[in-house]
């Protein structure tokens, strides 16, 4: 006998083989029991969760030589032609490859006015059948509303949001859903078992956690590691034919990534690299690893049932920190789309993760509650001590200097040395940068959602916070006044900002030469304003009295 897949090998013969879909063989034996058989059913899900095995179960039960009856004894011919695929009367029909209106009226159409052969009923089964044309539709809707008493529709499909209304409203609808981490590791036990397989459990697992809830794509991933090791099958073998790393090594590069530690970011990716990993399989690995980690941080569990894995998940993540975790698993999953349009993934991967970990460094960033004035008073301590300074000024005429004290913490407003809030990020050039950094971040997410807002917040920048308002300075008036004027736009903008720093704040738009506050003053005078003549001359008898003709002539 030829070699068959796993997954042809192991379909489900009965509806007691059926995992993880109690609810619908539930239904479906009632209905059976009780005589109540439908003419038309639309089975919906994921990929590989069973329904063209269930749509064949469902005909065999009708078609039983002791039925109809979903109890399916192992002697009975009828079963025996429908698993072989030789039944007369079961016609099964792939939407994708035959969508036309002619297929339609061949097939389904014409043949549905024909008799049963062998069998009580004539069972057409339709595979993706979201795939038809619209005409094709239509032919089959007039069929589906006024069928021959001998014939029975199914209808499956991925996409069930693509069937027309008028087709879902004429059928029973039964949902399949996504087999647990569980529920897939019992079915490859069965099959390893029967197969005399040797496997580690850690292997197993990792298979089911890859196969995103198909128990199809489960042994089809399993029968492509069994085939290529000689020995028992592990974990490592398992990441190694995947194409994917391991978790002790995911977990080393999410960790020098959320540390900001770049040497080791370079170190990690190259040391993969080594091993032949390409740059998506690296993104979906860290993908994959955050996820359960997040999962396992939150207490809702992995699912794998295996109470020292869960645990060691846990354990790694509080390591990394539950805001970094989140804030991780955003920043790459903002990645996957970008590495497969880019001309070196691999160069771009690096720079992206780089970018990655320069901005967790960021310390705003790693605030862990989400109290009104954590993030405001982490930039006040980034205000470094204040001392007596001196700002020079130049004189384009006598070309002297001239000075004027800055203000010590002491002598700003009687607050016990406490900076003011108008004075974060002015007065020290890490404040500003620290509010400018997070603004950017939050425009270029803004800019990447609305065009528009891309255009009125090109060029702004993160200017000061002040108390709870962050100042941002825009291009033009026009762009502030419009900015403004968008209540929805800034409210996603708030949000985008609490995404990044974990703090609320209100937001105070300008033109970028309108700001509040302006730079130290000369008795009065606006340094920020040129001196020139007369207007210079009076600033410097001010400063320093009346000049006497010999300093003059000195000069």
């Amino acid at each position: 006998m030829s070699y068959q897949a796993l997954f042809r090998k192991y379909r489900s013969q009965s509806f007691d083989d059926l995992v993880g879909q109690d609810h619908v063989v539930q239904t479906l034996r009632n209905s059976i029991a009780k005589g109540k058989i439908a003419q038309a059913y639309l089975f919906t899900g994921p990929r590989g969760t069973g329904k063209t095995s269930t749509a064949r179960l469902l005909a065999k039960a009708l078609n039983c030589t002791g039925g109809p009856s979903t109890d399916l004894p192992p002697d009975c011919p009828i079963c025996a032609e429908i698993t072989a695929g030789n039944c007369m009367d079961v016609l099964e029909m792939d939407a994708a490859s035959e969508a036309g209106v002619e297929k339609v009226r061949e097939h389904i159409v014409e043949a549905s006015e024909y008799q049963p052969a062998n069998c009580r009923y004539r069972v057409f089964i339709i595979d993706e059948v979201h795939d038809l044309s619209a005409k094709a539709f239509d032919a089959l809707l007039k069929t589906i509303e006024e069928p021959p008493a001998h014939a029975i529709f199914i209808l499956a499909t991925t996409e069930f949001h693509k069937v027309p209304p008028t087709i879902r409203s004429r059928c029973q609808k039964y949902e399949f859903h996504r087999g647990s981490i569980a529920n897939l590791v019992k079915q490859l036990n069965h099959v390893i078992a029967a197969e005399g397989i040797a496997a580690e459990p850690a292997a197993i697992t990792a298979i089911a956690r890859l196969s995103d809830g198909g128990y199809r794509d489960s042994l089809t991933l399993l029968e492509q590691a069994v085939i290529t090791t000689d020995g028992p099958l592990t974990l490592d073998h398992v990441y190694h034919q995947l194409g994917l790393i391991s978790d002790e090594v995911t977990d080393e590069l999410l960790q020098a990534v959320a540390r900001g530690d770049l040497g080791s970011v370079v170190n990690q990716l190259e040391s993969i690299y080594q091993r032949g990993r390409d740059p998506l399989a690296i993104l979906e690995s860290l993908m994959y690893r955050l996820a359960d980690l997040t999962r396992a941080v939150l207490s809702a569990g992995t699912g794998s049932g295996d109470a020292a894995v869960d645990a060691a998940l846990a354990a790694t993540g509080a390591r990394i920190g539950q805001d970094l975790l989140l804030r991780l698993r955003a920043e790459v999953s903002g990645r996957l789309k970008g590495v497969k349009d880019v001309t070196i993934p691999r160069v771009w991967l690096e720079a992206e993760l780089l970018k990655i970990a320069l901005d967790l460094r960021t310390p705003v960033a790693v605030a862990v509650k989400r109290e009104p004035g954590v993030v405001r008073e982490a930039v006040k301590a980034a205000v470094v001590e204040q001392k007596v300074e001196t700002v020079a000024v130049a004189t384009p005429v006598a070309e002297a200097e001239m000075s004027v004290p800055v203000q010590t913490d002491s002598e700003i407003g009687g607050r016990g040395g406490e900076p003011p809030d108008s004075d974060v990020g002015e007065g020290d050039s890490d404040g500003v940068a620290l509010v400018n950094g997070n603004w950017q971040k939050v425009s270029r997410e803004i800019s990447g959602i609305s065009k528009t807002a891309a255009i009125h917040l090109a060029k702004s920048q993160g200017l000061e916070l002040v108390g709870n308002v962050v100042r941002v300075g825009c291009k033009t008036q026009v762009n502030a006044d419009w900015v403004k004027g968008k209540k929805p736009l800034i409210q996603a903008i708030r949000e985008s900002w609490r995404k990044f720093t974990g703090e609320e704040v209100d937001f105070e738009f300008v033109a970028m030469g309108n700001r509040s506050k302006s730079a130290p003053t000369m008795e009065g005078v606006s340094v920020e304003s040129p001196l020139e003549g007369d207007r210079l001359a009076e600033a410097a008898k001010r400063i320093f009295g009346t000049v006497s003709d010999d300093t003059e002539n000195t000069a």
